[in-house]
């Protein structure tokens, strides 16, 4: 069984940097932005940076199955008005090129928001438009859609919306879906026990499908069971607890994806790494 674990490590200093520091955790797959994710712009990848990268990750065995940079927080591929999609769309072209160069396969996204301004389905549909665009100029590179807490007005807590932007995505080889724990539970899936995962991982087989799933993100969640409120907690600390992540670790269906912590103490990434790993042997 290869079940590819990691977490989203820092890329200060240089995209070159993270498979170090994912190493440096015992992670065999990691994640991480290829620029600020707090700006809009970013000065052009250096060749050399571009060269190091992959010089590293080919050392070090990380595969582009086992990477998975996540795009800018600012971007919203449904925004409801004309400048503010602009603005996306390019950003989000500028994040898809910039996994081209470095030889890396997926980058996961959040949907985006309708701002109560348009109807969900409008909202989902300017989505699908947006990852279309993209994809006409792109090659290779998969847009993976992470499914959301449901907080304000973002799209994509439920399976269904995540199925409705799948169908509008003329290149369906090119298109896939990160499942987080944190946010499944408090969009109101229940993760608690084995039978809640058997559960909630069978909607997803009927509404979305196993091969659209691409990654997952392994959180606990600080907040209740269908709170629609996004905040991470280490594994098994929070109201989650440790039972998805076994299930998980002991499924074949999400072997061979990156299965990425986003928890909230670095310190212990190694730890929880090792947790995840301890359970495959159960």
């Amino acid at each position: 069984m290869t079940y590819f674990v990691g977490a989203h490590v820092s890329a200060a200093g240089g995209v070159d940097q993270a498979p170090l520091r994912a190493k440096e955790i015992g992670a065999n797959a990691f994640a991480l932005f290829t620029k600020n994710q707090r700006q809009w712009k970013a000065k052009p990848l250096e060749v050399k940076v571009i060269a190091d990268f992959k010089r590293k990750c080919a050392a070090l065995g990380f595969t582009d199955q086992q990477i998975l940079p996540h795009d800018s927080y600012l971007i919203n591929l449904g925004h409801p008005e004309t400048e503010g999609l602009e603005k996306s769309r390019a950003a989000f072209l500028d994040e898809m090129q910039r996994c081209e160069q470095l030889g890396i396969k997926l980058l996961n996204f959040h949907p985006g928001s309708h701002l109560n301004k348009i109807s969900t389905s409008e909202c989902l549909a300017k989505i699908a438009e947006s990852i279309n665009i993209t994809l006409d100029q792109t090659q290779e590179v998969v847009a993976v859609i992470e499914n959301t807490a449901g907080q304000g007005s973002n799209l994509g807590f439920e399976f269904e919306q995540l199925a409705e932007i799948i169908d509008q995505v003329e290149d369906k080889s090119r298109v896939g879906v990160c499942i987080d724990t944190c946010h499944t539970f408090v969009a109101g899936y229940d993760l608690r026990t084995q039978e809640d995962c058997v559960r909630t991982f069978k909607q997803f087989e009927e509404i979305v499908g196993y091969q659209y799933l691409r990654a997952m993100h392994l959180n606990d969640a600080k907040t209740d069971f269908g709170s629609k409120v996004d905040r991470h907690d280490s594994l098994g600390q929070g109201k989650i607890g440790i039972e998805p992540f076994k299930f998980i670790m002991q499924n074949p269906q999400f072997e061979n994806i990156p299965l990425i912590l986003e928890t909230t103490n670095p310190d212990i990434w190694d730890q929880e790494i090792g947790l995840l790993r301890s359970f495959i042997q159960e």
